[in-house]
């Protein structure tokens, strides 16, 4: 797999946090795999993580909290 940033041709495994603010909320899903560029640090998320990604900041309800930190294992 080639970098999208750099075009470094060294992907490697790895884990990331993930943020997204969503209207009322911030969601913090840590521990989320992806693949990292050994240059620059551009994360690239495979995807069926996206997808699951997606499906847990939908399934959050407004008021539930301001901020909602969550293990990416444990709710994927």
């Amino acid at each position: 797999m080639k970098c999208l940033a750099c075009q470094n041709d060294r992907m490697i495994d790895a884990a990331t946090t993930y943020f997204v603010n969503l209207q009322d909320c911030y969601v913090i899903i840590e521990n989320v795999p992806c693949k990292k560029c050994t240059q620059c640090g551009e994360e690239v998320f495979f995807m069926g993580v996206m997808e699951r990604i997606d499906e847990i900041v939908s399934g959050i309800t407004k008021g539930d909290s301001k901020v909602c930190i969550m293990e990416y294992k444990s709710v994927a």
